[in-house]
């Protein structure tokens, strides 16, 4: 059986340092690691409009911010194939099929989808294509028999409802679709990077993200009122490390050999945060050098960027190969998923 990674994100607005660290690294380590026959990157639009039906220009400027983010990253489409959701009507199609073996009393009991409308404030006004999300992303993983998705711990009961649906339709119908595994982050600070304020989700509502795109002097800003240990009042005060969002960025970022270039006092990060914890290492010092070690990894990806935003029709060309290509694969599974169903009448 073929190695298939699918994954994506929605296009609600640029790219920051979070999905960075939670998948977008993750995402060229695996495209370079040559372990994967196919791996498919989906700018999930479709899914965006659920929860911005009102607002699909949004969506659609967002399109590009997307894709430019994931080429400046790394992604390479002569590896990667590049899509766009929307372009694929056979994921419709699929949802509609699957949602009549998913029950409402099952969509409400997933936690993803419990959290989600929570945080959205949708209370009783859910759409029902919110609602549903579980088994439009089932359609997506399933059209490309994708046997790998990579995901953050938050997101396993949305996969795992994509393995339900998986299992209920072969037990039904015929063995079509694959069940695909997860593929959790390697390191649980790369699950997800709080946000500048200390809050557990970085998002562009809650004002507290770094962008990949960012000025390099927003991203100083950014830094230096990034919370810490409100308690460490003092230089010489002994600092706790818990919570404090300046060595959690640090975790995710910061690589030894940084040290002797920008800190020389310390040889790794370990004599840094045990100088901190007993007192004598201010805020504003180790704030620089977090803006210095984070500018390091971002200064290559905003190069690429800017070299990429010289031709944007070039990299919306991409998506539109990429999703010709994918349609391909998705309408050979729902020939195989209708055949299954006994609903091929005219074959």
């Amino acid at each position: 059986m073929k190695k298939i990674i699918l994954t994506g994100d929605r296009p609600t607005g640029r790219l920051h340092v979070g999905h960075y660290v939670g998948s977008l690294r993750r995402r060229v380590e695996l495209q370079n690691s040559g372990e994967y026959d196919e791996i498919h990157i989906m700018i999930a639009d479709a899914q965006a409009l659920t929860d911005n039906a009102d607002n699909p220009e949004k969506v659609k400027a967002n399109i590009s911010e997307v894709a430019l983010d994931y080429l400046s990253c790394g992604l390479d489409p002569e590896k990667t194939n590049l899509l766009v959701q929307s372009y694929i009507s056979e994921l419709t199609e699929l949802t509609f099929y699957y949602s009549n073996l998913v029950t409402v009393s099952r969509l409400q009991r997933n936690p993803t989808v419990k959290s989600e409308i929570q945080m959205r404030g949708f209370h009783s006004s859910i759409p029902v294509g919110f609602f549903t999300y579980p088994i439009s992303q089932a359609a997506d993983i399933t059209a490309f028999k994708a046997t790998t998705v990579p995901v953050g711990e938050d997101q396993l009961p949305m996969l795992e409802q994509a393995r339900e649906i998986v299992r209920s339709f072969n037990s039904t119908y015929e063995e079509v679709l694959v069940e695909p595994q997860a593929l959790l982050p390697e390191n649980r600070i790369c699950s997800r990077l709080p946000g500048t304020d200390g809050k557990a989700k970085m998002s562009k509502s809650l004002g507290n993200c770094i962008y990949l795109s960012d000025d390099p002097e927003d991203i100083r800003k950014k830094i230096m009122s990034m919370f810490t240990d409100p308690n460490h009042i003092r230089v010489e005060d002994p600092g706790s490390l818990e919570g404090n969002m300046v060595f959690i960025y640090l975790d995710a970022f910061c690589r030894d050999e940084l040290f002797a270039e920008y800190l020389p006092e310390y040889q790794n990060l370990q004599e840094m945060k045990d100088h901190y914890t007993r007192g004598g290492l201010g805020d504003v010092k180790v704030k620089k050098f977090l803006y210095n070690v984070l500018m390091e990894e971002l200064s290559p990806i905003q190069a690429r960027r800017k070299e990429l935003e010289k031709d944007v029709p070039a990299v919306m060309e991409i998506l539109r190969e990429g999703s010709i290509a994918a349609k391909e694969i998705a309408a050979k599974t729902l020939d195989e998923v209708k055949h299954a169903m006994r609903i091929d009448y005219f074959v």
